[in-house]
């Protein structure tokens, strides 16, 4: 999700390594990490894949376990609340014991959470569904606090930038094919309407809510059996030492002085609501082209994520290469002034136009989150790694607005009204982008 900036990259050990200095002759990957490296940058697929299922799960979850929106929306902040919680400790045992360690721990936890959804789904406990959700997203905190800063270390610094944006653009990936491997396999293509459940008998209810939770097990067993490989092989593959960042954590002041800073303390802020209109619009798509047009199938308006997702891997590539040309408050600014119009469009807009709009969303969002995070942390020096787990946990966000919306779409104001939130945070974005100052160097290619 996120992108450090320069000033948290970590320093290769080259005394403890020999190899890891050969990397001033300008190697994109040192010789000898390459295995690593490629078992790195798969672990922010991994993540996309937990992220990005969330979104059918809410719409899954409100077959199988007879949920409203408000309710199934609970399911990303009980994700969100993993990701807050766990940061900062994430950070800790990595400062204590390496970052391979702190990846070994994720990709455990994420796996654990993985194999808990075969219990839930026979449960068919929602509470059981969340907990085996907060597990995986604890993973995927150790993961993603690991994993950006770590990815530099495989080569030449000079060259970090690439390196970063190709792991970047398999996060991209991943977060496209999941709505498409979800929409595949979890959804099981049977809708029934109100009218035509209600005339079930309770068996045949019963039976049906019961293969519906069920849908989710062989997708998450097989998620599961991946992230073990991953791990199995990361603990045996050979992977580059680094050293500093400690001082980061010990700042004079801490949280409190850091929080002084009017560039970091309005990009927590810009972070929150950023994530939590990413998550929002993210969370209820496919229910808002349901609602558009019921008669579409649950999995094309998979596909149609999916799409909006690959409009958002196009908008990093776009915005990397205006960019060169344009400052990065001036893009983050005219971004989020287009999010706001599109989310106008699809609260009033007829049909295809207003999911379009929604679609169209995902291009301009593409920028935000790197933005955002290299402009508050951009002049904290010896502090940014504190900054930036300050703009990690600002992700909350996403715990936050999901119910939000669910609760004003149940209580009758329907999904349209419902987007007048995402359409708020995207002008708080926008505000944020006025007020601070340019960073000096691109935040996407570094």
């Amino acid at each position: 999700m996120n992108m450090p900036s320069a000033t948290m990259l970590p320093q290769v050990d080259a005394d403890a390594d020999a190899n890891v200095a050969g990397e001033v002759g300008g190697a994109f990957i040192t010789p000898g990490f390459r295995i690593g490296f490629m078992l790195v940058v798969s672990l922010f697929f991994l993540w996309a894949i937990a992220n990005n299922f969330n979104d059918i799960l809410i719409r899954q979850f409100q077959k199988a376990l007879d949920l409203d929106r408000a309710q199934a929306g609970i399911i990303q902040f009980v994700f969100y609340l993993g990701y807050f919680l766990i940061a900062l400790p994430a950070g800790l045992l990595m400062r204590r014991f390496g970052y391979k360690a702190g990846i070994l721990t994720g990709l455990s936890l994420y796996a654990a959470g993985a194999l808990l959804f075969y219990p839930a789904a026979e449960l068919r406990d929602y509470g059981a569904f969340l907990a085996a959700l907060f597990v995986i997203a604890s993973g995927a905190a150790f993961l993603e606090t690991a994993a950006n800063p770590y990815i530099v270390a495989f080569g030449d610094r000079a060259r970090a930038s690439q390196r970063l944006n190709l792991a970047q653009a398999f996060n991209g990936f991943g977060g496209f094919l999941a709505p498409i491997i979800g929409g595949t396999f979890i959804f099981s293509g049977v809708e029934h309407s109100s009218a035509a459940l209600t005339a079930m008998t309770p068996a045949a209810l019963d039976a049906y809510r019961l293969g519906e939770a069920r849908m989710v097990q062989t997708p998450y067993l097989v998620l599961a059996a991946v992230v073990i490989a991953i791990g199995a092989a990361i603990a045996v593959t050979r992977l580059p030492k680094v050293v500093g960042g400690q001082s980061d954590v010990r700042a004079p002041g801490g949280i409190g002085a850091l929080l002084r800073v009017p560039a970091l303390r309005g990009a927590v802020a810009a972070q929150f609501f950023y994530v939590g209109a990413q998550v929002g619009i993210w969370s209820f798509f496919v229910d808002f082209v349901k609602d558009i047009r019921p008669e579409t199938p649950e999995r094309t308006a998979a596909y149609l994520l999916s799409a909006s997702l690959v409009l958002f891997m196009a908008g990093r590539f776009v915005g990397a290469a205006l960019m060169q040309r344009v400052r990065s408050t001036v893009l983050l600014g005219g971004y989020a002034v287009a999010n706001v119009a599109l989310c106008a469009v699809a609260i009033v807009a007829p049909g295809d136009i207003a999911i379009g709009a929604l679609m169209l969303t995902g291009f301009f969002m593409s920028i935000m989150f790197p933005t955002i995070f290299a402009l508050g942390v951009k002049d904290l020096g010896p502090a940014a790694t504190l900054g930036s787990s300050l703009i990690v946990m600002a992700i909350i966000g996403g715990a936050i607005f999901p119910p939000l919306m669910g609760f004003v779409s149940h209580a009758g104001g329907g999904l349209r009204i419902a987007m007048l939130a995402p359409l708020v945070c995207f002008a708080i974005v926008g505000l944020y982008a006025r007020r601070v100052k340019d960073a000096p160097s691109d935040p996407i290619t570094g």
